[in-house]
């Protein structure tokens, strides 16, 4: 299944989008797609479960989002956790070996916009980057799990997401953590849709790639992951509670302009990437003011 959110920013509707390209209101079933819907009730029944139900039963109010504008799939996560590096070809462009461990930083939950909106070039920014990334949604409370086995059964969907970050903040002003250069606001558009795990069989075989205004950057596969998803979920569960709601970013492949490859971007660039089945995103790029 997969689920988004349209309308102006703070005003979004939960959306089932049909396999059939149609469209459906889930406002009777949720005010959001957020973590309540995720995660399972009393019942053991999760909005998602409601959601598959009712549209079996043919009880959702069929909706035209066209003009609309759609906003990311998950209303604002408790985290954004990401994992740099995690890619081989990745971690030998930056000229780093790859890390024995996965390497964690934090993103502000508020960097998370839609998979069209403009992002915002920073005040004094010169090394703004973008970086495709696959995104994993948390659907259960994941706490000191067993083993990576366990894992995938705490993950309510995948998503598109674009890690993007500003390497003189992230490298040069770092103060020893990167989280400054990836937390400047619009810095990780996410969408369009928040997709279920019966659609995604294997998340470690998922083609992406990224353009600049039309042009080739990345071009990889999940498979190219140092540590898998349910490695990842299962290693973040030993230090840290993940729960429903909670974005993750898995890492970029090669292919950024941090590689001294590309240029970096500026206002009036168009930035496009896109996860194979998951859908694909296109920000502009426009200074922050």
């Amino acid at each position: 299944m997969r689920f988004m959110r349209v309308g102006p920013a703070g005003a979004e509707r939960p959306v089932l989008a049909g396999a059939d390209g149609r469209h459906y209101d889930l406002s009777g079933i949720t005010a959001d797609i957020d973590g309540a819907f995720l995660s399972p009730g009393a019942d053991g029944a999760s909005g998602v479960d409601r959601a598959r139900a009712a549209l079996a039963a043919g009880e959702l109010p069929e909706i035209d989002i066209a003009g609309q504008r759609v906003g990311a799939p998950i209303a604002r996560p408790g985290v954004v956790l990401c994992i740099g590096m995690n890619y081989a070809a990745h971690a030998a462009e930056t000229g780093a070996p790859p890390p024995a461990e996965p390497v964690i930083f934090y993103k502000a939950p508020n960097t998370v916009v839609g998979p069209y909106d403009e992002v915002r070039i920073p005040r004094g920014s010169r090394r703004t980057d973008w970086e495709v990334e696959l995104a994993v949604v948390i659907g259960r409370t994941a706490r000191y799990l067993q083993s990576p086995a366990d894992a995938l059964d705490h993950v309510a969907g995948y998503a598109v997401s674009n890690d993007v970050s500003e390497r003189e903040f992230q490298v040069d002003r770092s103060g020893g953590q990167w989280s400054k250069g990836k937390s400047c606001e619009t810095f990780n558009p996410l969408g369009p849709w928040l997709v279920t795990p019966d659609e995604v069989p294997d998340p470690q075989d998922l083609p992406l790639r990224s353009w600049v205004n039309g042009e080739p950057r990345q071009d990889s596969s999940t498979k190219d992951m140092i540590f898998g998803v349910a490695h990842l979920v299962w290693y973040l569960s030993q230090f840290t509670v993940l729960e429903p709601g909670d974005v993750l970013n898995t890492g970029t492949p090669q292919g950024v302009a941090l590689s001294g490859r590309f240029p970096y971007l500026t206002a009036g660039d168009v930035m496009e990437v896109e996860v194979a089945g998951l859908g694909r995103q296109r920000n502009p790029l426009v200074p922050a003011g």
